[in-house]
């Protein structure tokens, strides 16, 4: 009775996590947030990308603050003191990029949470940065928001800002993948890095070859976008069609994010008033 072999299956750790059960765990990473979303209500959502290194603008001056406060030694410091105070200033022009993602939450959230209505509900990726901002936005808001989060080498942490019974882990980058998408009437990408840029690429890949209905996918930040990537030239190259360049819109501030997402549903998520 005390043998690995006496256990139940479902109370058999070392069993479960068994290359053999590589399939039933996938299964469970699909099915279980969506047996809690469903139970929840959630009747749509509008998903936000962006970078986790990105901090609020109260944060970014008070670190600004601190390096500024900083005394040189010798001139080896003054060196790394004025790195320093380099990296804080852009980490200062960068935080704006927080704000609009929390602002965009609130927006949002407000409009489309009311009198207990689930649509548009935001879901992120749950760690810090724009994911914190947005899911910040909806907290504040009053509303719910949606975190999914996921196992890193280095521990990715939940933001406090998730709503605690929609706050979900993952193993599994792509069953992830398709929670953010299952319910997702918008797509908001605020700039990032190797994460956000393989998130945004995955759904305009969906979306071109018609995997899923088209949603509206705004990216934030013109000048990030037209730098980083350089679509007027993948469509003079023939390697995306006129048609393609268009699946997306790019933009600067939450005002204008609500507005490509109210004309492209016609002021509400689907049709639904």
């Amino acid at each position: 009775m005390q043998g690995t072999a006496y256990r139940l299956p479902q109370d058999d750790a070392e069993f479960l996590a068994s290359d053999d059960l590589r399939p039933l765990r996938l299964q469970l990473e699909l099915l279980k947030p969506e047996h809690v979303l469903r139970e929840e209500g959630i009747a749509s959502t509008v998903v936000v990308f962006g970078s986790a290194r990105v901090v609020s603008e109260a944060q970014a001056r008070a670190a600004l603050d601190e390096a500024t406060a900083q005394t040189p030694g010798d001139p080896a410091d003054a060196a790394a003191r004025a790195a320093r105070l380099a990296a804080a200033r852009h980490q200062l022009e960068l935080s704006h990029y927080y704000e609009e993602a929390r602002r965009f939450s609130q927006l949002v959230s407000t409009r489309f949470q009311q009198a207990g209505r689930r649509d548009f509900v935001v879901v992120t990726g749950g760690g810090p940065g724009i994911m914190e901002a947005a899911n910040r936005g909806a907290h504040e808001a009053g509303a719910r928001s949606i975190g999914l989060n996921i196992i890193l080498p280095r521990e990715q942490r939940p933001n406090p800002y998730i709503t605690p019974e929609l706050a979900f882990r993952f193993h599994y980058f792509a069953l992830r993948k398709m929670h953010f998408l299952m319910r997702a009437r918008g797509l908001v990408a605020f700039p990032g890095g190797f994460g956000t840029l393989d998130e945004l690429f995955d759904v305009l890949t969906l979306v071109q070859s018609g995997k899923m209905p088209r949603i509206p996918i705004v990216l934030i930040g013109n000048e990030f976008w037209r730098r980083v990537i350089d679509f007027d030239y993948l469509v003079a190259e023939g390697y995306i069609s006129a048609d393609d360049a268009g699946l997306f819109t790019r933009v600067d501030s939450a005002e204008e994010i609500v507005g490509v997402l109210a004309s492209f549903h016609g002021g509400t998520p689907s049709g639904l008033d």
